[in-house]
């Protein structure tokens, strides 16, 4: 239904008042050249005032549900927000972080990527190995450059620095916890930063609790178990194959909550959607056999039918001198 004249003047004028405060150039906010009234009414603000985003402004990842849910896939030039819930996580979002780097280094060879921490974040979550960067991400080792800060302010000030400088294809900010330096004034400023340079900035967060940001989008990422690997005959029991991360939609100004299983394709360097429910069969048994029966025991979860309880047969009773010391008889002394 088409909005009223009155109702239209209303919602660009509270996005004007809104771009004011977020300092987003007024001129942002006009109406497309030729656009009618009733298209402007259904125009969707899809990135901090802006009413209309050409399809170069988002990094796709390939996989056409997730980027259709995104609004056409991670924003460029924004603070995109990439959580672990817990710290067993970090893993996964290391190498969910790295695969985004690798698509962005495909477009841009020459220009390196550069992760800022603090040495507890390295200390506990470690660096990416250098010789599985090339083959698993398509990343060359020395256009990965790393920023240890001895404080978290020291990081965030480093990485507000790198985040306008074009020399850079991104910049990658990694943060343990919940701490209280990053707050909405912080991821603010990245955020400007990286509009500015027209360069993404991927904050990282380890055990880190879903707060207020100044980021348009919010990825959690777990580890998702891993399928058989595919051969020529099928998928090979008892083997491990690509590696798989778990991806919900925690926050999108444009998109619903969502959860997606993605695999990375360390061959083409792409990811793919896992469709199917396939996970890894352990082919060794999990019940050992029966002591007095030839076959094992069912396997765990099975509903088993117990016999009604009777006395024992004179064939099940242990030897005398296994039997408990409580039922042996007394000796008179």
């Amino acid at each position: 239904m088409a909005m009223t004249a009155v109702a239209r003047e209303t919602v660009f004028a509270l996005r004007r008042q809104i771009a004011k405060i977020e300092g987003t150039l007024p001129e942002r906010l006009a109406a497309p050249a030729g656009a009618s009234p009733d298209d402007i009414a259904d125009v969707t603000v899809v990135r901090r005032g802006l009413a209309v985003a050409s399809h170069d402004a988002f990094l796709r990842t390939g996989v056409e549900p997730l980027d259709a849910a995104l609004g056409g896939g991670l924003p460029k030039t924004a603070l995109s927000e990439i959580h672990g819930t817990e710290t067993r996580d970090a893993g996964a979002v290391a190498g969910f972080a790295l695969s985004l780097a690798g698509l962005i280094l495909a477009r841009q060879p020459g220009l390196p990527v550069l992760w800022v921490g603090t040495s507890e974040i390295f200390r506990e979550a470690g660096f990416p190995y250098a010789g599985g960067l090339r083959s698993l991400f398509g990343i060359a080792p020395e256009q990965l450059l790393f920023s240890e800060a001895p404080r978290l302010l020291d990081a965030l000030w480093i990485a507000e620095e790198a985040a306008r400088m074009t020399a850079l294809a991104a910049v990658i900010l990694e943060i343990r916890g919940s701490p209280r330096p990053l707050d909405l004034t912080a991821t603010r400023r990245l955020h400007a930063r990286a509009q500015d340079a027209g360069r993404p900035v991927f904050l990282l967060r380890q055990a880190g609790e879903a707060e207020p940001t100044a980021a348009p989008v919010r990825l959690i990422v777990s580890a998702a178990p891993s399928a058989s690997r595919a051969t020529i005959a099928g998928p090979l029991a008892g083997s491990i194959g690509r590696p798989a991360f778990t991806v919900g939609i925690g926050k999108s100004r444009t998109a619903l909550p969502g959860q997606f299983t993605l695999e990375w394709n360390p061959d083409e360097h792409v990811f793919e959607e896992r469709r199917g429910k396939e996970r890894t069969k352990d082919s060794v048994a999990v019940v050992s056999a029966s002591r007095r029966r030839p076959h094992p025991a069912p396997a765990s979860g099975a509903v088993l039918a117990f016999p009604a309880v009777a006395a024992p047969a004179s064939g099940d009773q242990p030897p005398r001198h296994e039997r408990p010391a409580h039922r042996r008889p007394r000796r008179a002394g």
